[in-house]
């Protein structure tokens, strides 16, 4: 093991790529951490789900019109997010059923696509992510989007904290529910695009949600738990990066592999749980 390590760091001194995706995991993982918390405490793990998929079929417009791939996975996750919230609100169709609906036709589309783009092992990196072969014009990307989520977090904290906990009461208050709404789900697709790349479409769910539920076993405070989360978010990933470096494993899995671990540890240790204190009594 201090072989593998010597040997990681040594490429960290050595390798640019190396150098980029260690950069662009850490900040994903502390930015998945941070909106994960919001996610969970609205009960909208399933959203996170559906807007992961959702992204798919912009990357593979982007392939084909030979843009960015982040300005058109974010306009089909914003687009796929307008659609399940409008027919929630506008149907007898319960959310859980439109987001079914909603992220299953997006990620057949998006594979349609991607087919008729570019190869399979595009769509291989696409869906599982590839963080070895990040750019630096995507790692600035990644950087930018990130902080500009963690800002607009800090700036309507108050506001999304009481509209996560007790959304009557903010309507009463005169807040603006919907408006908030939309935009954590604004955030939740720039989260999603910019961990495509480290996880891919099919796990950034996990990445979404195993640190900020690890971080909810510990803590009583919403920001004891974002900090907490984005810890969480920021170790599982470097540990992950090491291991499929390592390994010459798929990053991106073992990042979500690594993160689960820590997740089931906690789940057994938690003061909250007292899952082994229940055990022993009995």
């Amino acid at each position: 093991m201090s072989e593998m390590l010597a040997e990681f760091i040594h490429g960290l001194q050595t390798f640019h790529f190396l150098q980029n995706a260690l950069i662009t995991a850490v900040v994903v993982g502390i930015v998945s951490g941070v909106v994960g918390c919001f996610i969970i405490l609205r009960g909208m793990s399933l959203m996170g789900d559906a807007i992961s998929h959702a992204v798919l079929p912009g990357v593979a417009v982007a392939y084909i019109l030979n843009i960015n791939f982040f300005v058109g996975a974010t306009i089909f996750g914003i687009m796929a997010s307008v659609i399940i919230t409008y027919i929630k609100e506008n149907s007898l169709i319960k959310s859980d059923t439109a987001i079914g609906i909603t992220f299953s036709s997006f990620l057949a589309l998006g594979v349609i696509l991607i087919g008729l783009a570019r190869t399979s092992t595009d769509l291989f990196h696409i869906l599982f992510g590839n963080i070895l072969a990040v750019q630096d014009i995507d790692k600035w990307i990644t950087i930018v989007v990130s902080l500009i989520v963690l800002l607009v977090i800090i700036l309507y904290f108050k506001e999304l904290l009481l509209t996560s906990f007790d959304p009557q009461m903010a309507k009463a208050l005169g807040m603006r529910v919907n408006f908030y709404h939309y935009m954590l789900m604004m955030l939740l697709t720039l989260v999603a695009v910019t961990a495509m790349q480290s996880v891919g479409t099919i796990l950034i769910v996990a990445l979404l949600i195993t640190p900020a539920a690890t971080a909810y076993l510990f803590t009583k405070t919403l920001k004891a738990m974002i900090f907490l989360a984005a810890g969480i978010g920021a170790a599982v990933s470097v540990v992950g990066l090491f291991i499929g470096y390592s390994y010459n494993i798929a990053v991106g899995s073992s990042i979500v592999i690594t993160a689960a671990i820590v997740f089931l540890i906690s789940f057994f240790i938690s003061p909250k749980q007292r899952y082994l204190k229940r055990k022993v009594r009995k």
